[in-house]
């Protein structure tokens, strides 16, 4: 019964198909579903039947199909059917599939003429179909009986557009002949979905029971009420024939013994019946095919490409080989020292655009977070001339100090010193994490073996605690060497002259740039508003935009201090405020300046410039701290004053070498030591495990990885292979030009389309009017008196009754 075309593509497609289903891989050609749309009792299982060659759905009077059946029709050697519902369960007598379907319908929708959407999904294989999906779907009705809800119409319309709104769902439009085909609601719902009509056809059923006298002839030569692929008549089996258990094969020779015997039908019985339906469909599936085809090739080719250089390497490795093995783990570890030096050095292959890893990060801790811990331990000036006063006055005992003692400058500045031990550490240890996090990020590569990973990760880790301990020994080595000798003859201490020009060379120094928005204006002077805000040694200036062209205002930074402020409950942003130390306003009539950013490492960023050019946190005494000390005595504040610029001197000269070396040190000490080792000595660590074989173990997840890999590279080559076999040639029909199709009135042009089709729903009782179309030479039976006048424009001579 199929064309030609589908005889050669039927075996090259189920090849195809096996191909590609033996690693899981769909074929994607899509064939299309072949929905069968129509009102109760219009044939559409009858059609639905004719297709399989077999006789297995539920029959019986009213609305018998009441779930979707989605009939899947696969191509194999032996014939008999499965559902869904029952996995493993194998039909061989389609007798039983029909009360399987009857059951469980049933089941979900109960005795009395209930609905459901919830798809009945049967299998049936044999040889004698190509792989296919025919959806039955249920009849459609407007008056609710039984247990059916009031608004069933749409239920089953709604039901039936969720199958036709798809493009690769051809449809079959069913309409009997003894009804009115001007207001057939299967191709009214066709019309929605299809308004070009190009994967609609016209299925006329019954012909076998219209009147003595009257014929479907013009409907079906596509001359009154046109569709663009035309009508196809079938005569079914009757009832009786059902009954009598007349079998498929002799209902296909009644019909077409009826339409070579029939008058009106003789000179087109070639092109009538279910065989002829059957040869349409199967040329619209070799069309589909063909159009496919193109892009599903370019698909697996590149596909086929993605995996080559993959599959090269899996189909070079032997596991059970053991200088395959040594040769991969050499491999393994060369690639790992390499991508971790990359991730290091900045030179990576693969760019991280979202987050920042490795040297990268190990650079921010190095010239961000690290001075911002120094600055913060030299922020206490309170704090600090106490120190300085208690100390001049325990050195003085009961005398009077005449002199300011040096001794006083040497124990508060090895005090200030000792504080460093923390910032270091902490420095020491973060930068030993980021590390180890780096290495994880290499390590992760070697996931396809096991114990090669945990094995490596235990001793990189291992190398770089050890590595940790030394630099923190050493860096505690650095501070001792600060601590044992305090050198007041270094060319940067004291003369104040060398601070302050210190200070002054800064001024033209831009420190920060960057975008901060004032949050703390009121509304009614404008509200918060972004600023684009440069700070100097000096001052910090904000301007309308980064063009830099419209200052706003500049803030000098003397006696200007930090601190944080709370983030808002409904508030995204991280804010910060400036203020006087004197209670000064800072701008305009404000005390203090709320600035906000937009992230957390933002606003750390901002504390550690504002601390760079002078600007302290502010520092909130504990309890019991009690208030600044009184100096009444002159000589003594002259003392401290001396002292203290002293200590700031002299620390401003060790914290400078802090932040010199710490970077240095750690460098040198742990990450070029930490590189070092795992480019040279942990292969010979590995090798020394005694276990090399066994390191090279893959794990069962790797195993089933490059077996997947091995299969689908040989499936996409035998499929474009077997596309490279089906022939260009294949017969195909151009789809026929457009017609006047206006004649099939939308279900409703004037409601909202459904949210779920994109379809119209439809009205009960809403029967658009018909448009008047050449008068023919004789009536149909497929207009009632009414609907022949208004057909026409002339009267009938008389009410019609079908048989």
């Amino acid at each position: 019964m199929g064309n030609r075309g589908m005889e050669e593509l039927i075996p090259l497609v189920n090849r195809l198909q096996d191909a590609l289903s033996s690693v899981g891989q769909s074929c994607s050609l899509h064939l299309p579903q072949i929905a069968v749309v129509g009102g109760q009792s219009a044939g559409k299982s009858s059609v639905l039947e004719n297709f399989v060659g077999r006789d297995f759905l539920p029959r019986g009077s009213g609305i018998v199909t009441r779930r979707p059946l989605i009939l899947q029709l696969l191509s194999a050697t032996m014939e008999y059917g499965e559902f869904l519902h029952c996995k493993g369960k194998k039909f061989t007598d389609f007798d039983e599939i029909r009360k399987e379907i009857e059951t469980e319908t049933c089941r979900l929708t109960g005795s009395n003429k209930g609905i459901s959407p919830v798809p009945i999904n049967l299998r049936i294989h044999s040889p004698h179909v190509l792989n296919l999906t025919l959806v039955d779907l249920p009849g459609i009705t407007k008056v609710p009986v039984g247990d059916q809800p009031a608004d069933i119409e749409y239920q089953i319309r709604d039901m039936i557009m969720q199958y036709i709104c798809k493009e690769n769902c051809l449809i079959l439009a069913v309409t009997p002949a003894n009804t009115d085909l001007a207001n057939s609601d299967a191709l009214k719902l066709a019309k929605d979905v299809d308004p070009q009509g190009q994967r609609t056809i016209g299925v006329i059923t019954k012909l076998d029971l219209m009147d003595e006298g009257t014929d479907a002839r013009e409907i079906l030569e596509n001359r009154l009420l046109p569709l663009r692929r035309g009508y196809i008549g079938v005569v079914n089996r009757s009832q009786k024939d059902i009954d009598g258990k007349k079998d498929i094969k002799a209902a296909l020779l009644a019909e077409e013994k009826f339409f070579l015997s029939h008058p009106a039908y003789k000179h087109m019985a070639e092109r009538m019946g279910t065989p002829y339906l059957q040869r349409a469909l199967n040329q619209q599936l070799t069309n589909h095919i063909r159009d496919t085809l193109p892009a599903f090739r370019s698909h697996l080719q590149s596909q086929l490409l993605s995996l080559n250089k993959e599959a090269e390497q899996y189909r070079q490795y032997s596991p059970d080989d053991p200088a395959r093995r040594t040769k991969t783990l050499l491999q393994l570890v060369q690639h790992l020292a390499v991508d971790f030096e990359k991730l290091i050095e900045g030179s990576g292959d693969k760019v991280d655009t979202v987050n920042l890893s490795g040297g990268a990060r190990i650079n921010r801790i190095f010239h961000e977070y690290f001075p911002y811990e120094l600055v913060k331990i030299e922020s206490d000036e309170r704090k600090m001339r106490r120190e300085i006063n208690y100390a001049i006055r325990n050195i003085h005992g009961v005398r009077t100090g005449l002199f300011t003692p040096d001794m006083a400058f040497e124990a508060i500045v090895k005090k200030e010193i000792s504080r460093l031990k923390g910032p270091c550490i902490k420095f020491i240890d973060m930068v030993s994490q980021e590390l180890i996090n780096t290495v994880y990020q290499c390590i992760n590569k070697l996931s396809s073996f096991p114990k090669l990973r945990d094995e490596t990760e235990r001793i990189v880790t291992a190398e770089i605690r050890e590595q940790e301990s030394k630099c923190r020994d050493q860096v505690l080595l650095l501070i001792d060497i600060q601590l044992a000798y305090i050198n007041t003859k270094h060319e940067d201490f004291i003369g104040f002259t060398n601070y302050l020009s210190s200070l002054s060379l800064a001024v033209v120094q831009v420190i920060r740039k960057g975008w901060l928005t004032i949050s703390n204006i009121g509304i009614m002077k404008g509200g918060a508003k972004e600023y684009w805000f440069i700070l100097t040694a000096e001052s910090l200036s904000w301007f309308r935009d980064d063009e830099e062209k419209e200052k706003k205002y500049m803030l000098p930074l003397d006696n200007l201090k930090l601190r944080d402020v709370e983030k808002g409950f409904m508030s995204s942003k991280f804010v910060f405020a400036v203020f006087n130390t004197e209670s000064r306003n800072v701008y305009k009539d404000y005390k203090c300046l709320e600035l906000a950013c937009n992230s957390q490492e933002e606003l750390d960023s901002w504390k550690s410039s504002l601390l760079r050019a002078g600007v302290y946190p502010e520092k909130v005494d504990g309890q019991g701290n009690g208030s600044p000390e009184n100096f009444t005595d002159p000589q003594l504040e002259r003392q401290v004053e001396t002292i203290r610029n002293l200590v700031d001197s002299y620390m401003s000269i060790i914290y400078k070498t802090v932040r010199d070396l710490m970077p240095k040190t750690i460098m040198h000490l742990i990450i070029n030591s930490v590189k070092e080792f795992i480019s040279s000595e942990l292969l010979a660590q590995l090798y020394a495990l005694g276990e090399c074989s066994a390191l090279m173990d893959e794990s069962p997840e790797q195993q089933r990885h490059r077996e997947e890999v091995l299969r689908k590279h040989a499936a996409l080559k035998e499929a474009l292979a077997v596309i490279g076999e089906i022939s260009t040639s294949t017969c195909t029909t151009p789809l026929p030009p457009p017609v006047d199709s206006s004649w099939i009135q939308p279900s409703s042009p004037t409601l909202p389309k459904n949210s779920l089709t994109g379809a119209r729903p439809m009205i009960r009782g809403h029967a658009p009017p018909v448009p008047r179309v050449p008068t023919p030479t004789r009536p149909t039976a497929f207009q009632s008196a009414d609907g022949l006048q208004q057909l026409t424009g002339q009267p009938s001579r008389g009410p019609f009754v079908p048989r």
